[in-house]
């Protein structure tokens, strides 16, 4: 009986990662050591160190002729190339596209960011993805003949489209659900591997979730950034809700005679809390500022306009994230984006608000604090989800290219220099 093209697939993935893992832990290694370690034939061996080989994922570092006992012909080492790249992670935001690239031992090799303005088309915008990708290759000296996923965060809300199957197959890669105008299939067309798409945010607080030693099974993660959006982790689950929107607490209306949101909706927390919406406020009342760090230099010098708009915004999220907290009953609770470090207080501010919307009692009060990553967040959950390396993700919606993998590291750890437009 013929084996489908799927599982075929799958298994031919799987024995691709044994050998990696193998090589990772032991280093250099005969293809017989290799065979010996994870139980393969030798034929089985021969194919898939060759297709590595070709790829690039693995290379030739010497013979066995120092230690060979007897004649014959010296065996080949094989190793990882230190230069080939396994995983990517993009985390598409509204004003700027983050790409993180790790090996095959989970570390990011190199990152880097670009920006572009919010009303540029999708086309422009994977345009410039790929693009950033091209010259992280070339100024870091990696490749991607290997990658072995792909995982792209897009803004929220981000629905499935109405009668859209999961998983569904794209040119040999397995693509979760479609990508806004088709930067799924530009990065399946391009590199030929397995891609996972969700909500960049719902990514963000999958990282805040799994990073550190102090991980909680019930989690509200909140971002402020050019938008706000959020993510859920209720009962040790990663939550994406019956149509992918939920976590989507900037479109929560915290002010109902407010500003147009870009949904559609007035006075979304998002018009309130993003940087564009503080931003916007100062301007409303004189302070012209343009941008965060004019922002935090007001408040620096106590500004009086500085002081009073980010109190607003701080009272606005605390009360949307009370609302949630409420609701949930989470452990901890995070506000992520880079204007918690810059204006730190504003978490302080959320917290008190916050804390007035709960029950008096100390065990119905979450941990609130800021996001311990940086806005390089969303890229590196998109590599979580493509490790599927936390119990988090154990009902996540799974690519049949993509292997669960309970025994590997959560989060990437930083390895070489980020590089910036």
């Amino acid at each position: 009986m013929e084996m489908p093209i799927g599982v075929h697939a799958l298994v031919r993935r799987a024995h691709e990662e044994r050998v990696l893992r193998a090589l990772q832990e032991n280093g250099a290694m005969s293809r017989r050591e290799i065979a010996r370690l994870v139980g393969l034939s030798r034929t089985t061996l021969s194919d898939i160190t060759s297709s590595l080989l070709q790829r690039g994922a693995i290379v030739v570092v010497d013979t066995d002729a120092s230690k060979r006992e007897g004649s014959g012909r010296p065996a080949e080492r094989l190793a990882l190339d230190p230069a080939s790249a396994q995983f990517m992670g993009v985390d598409f935001g509204h004003r700027r596209v983050h790409v993180a690239v790790a090996d095959a031992s989970h570390q990011i090799m190199v990152s880097g960011s670009v920006r572009y303005d919010d009303t540029a088309p999708w086309k422009t915008r994977t345009d410039l993805a790929l693009g950033l990708v091209d010259r992280l290759s070339t100024e870091a000296g990696v490749h991607y003949g290997a990658l072995q996923g792909i995982g792209i965060g897009v803004p929220g809300p981000y629905p499935a489209p109405e009668g859209t199957a999961w998983p569904r197959a794209t040119l040999g890669a397995t693509v979760l659900r479609p990508a806004p105008e088709g930067v799924d299939l530009a990065f399946a067309e391009r590199f030929g591997a397995p891609v996972i798409v969700d909500n960049n945010t719902r990514l963000a607080a999958l990282a805040e979730a799994i990073s550190g030693a102090d991980s909680v099974a019930d989690l509200v993660y909140i971002r402020l950034s050019d938008g706000v959006g959020g993510g859920l982790v209720v009962g040790g689950q990663l939550v994406t809700g019956s149509a992918g929107l939920a976590g989507e607490l900037g479109h929560v209306t915290a002010a109902p005679a407010g500003r147009p949101c870009r949904c559609g909706k007035r006075g979304c927390l998002e018009t309130v809390a993003s940087v564009p919406g503080i931003l916007a406020a100062c301007w409303e009342f004189g302070l012209r500022l343009e941008n965060l760090e004019d922002l935090a230099s007001a408040l620096a010098r106590a500004h009086p306009v500085a002081d009073r708009v980010l109190r607003e915004a701080a009272a606005a999220l605390g009360r949307v994230v009370g609302a949630a907290t409420m609701i949930l009953n989470p452990a901890k609770v995070v506000i992520g984006g880079e204007i918690t470090r810059l204006a730190p207080v504003i978490v302080e501010l959320a917290a008190a608000t916050l804390a007035a919307e709960l029950f008096p009692t100390a065990s119905a009060s979450p941990v609130v604090e800021a996001a311990r990553l940086s806005d390089d967040d969303g890229a590196i959950g998109a590599l979580a989800a493509v490790f599927h390396s936390s119990p988090l993700l154990a009902r996540y919606p799974e690519t049949a290219d993509v292997k669960h993998r309970s025994d590997a590291p959560g989060v990437p750890t930083e390895r070489a220099a980020h590089a910036r437009p």
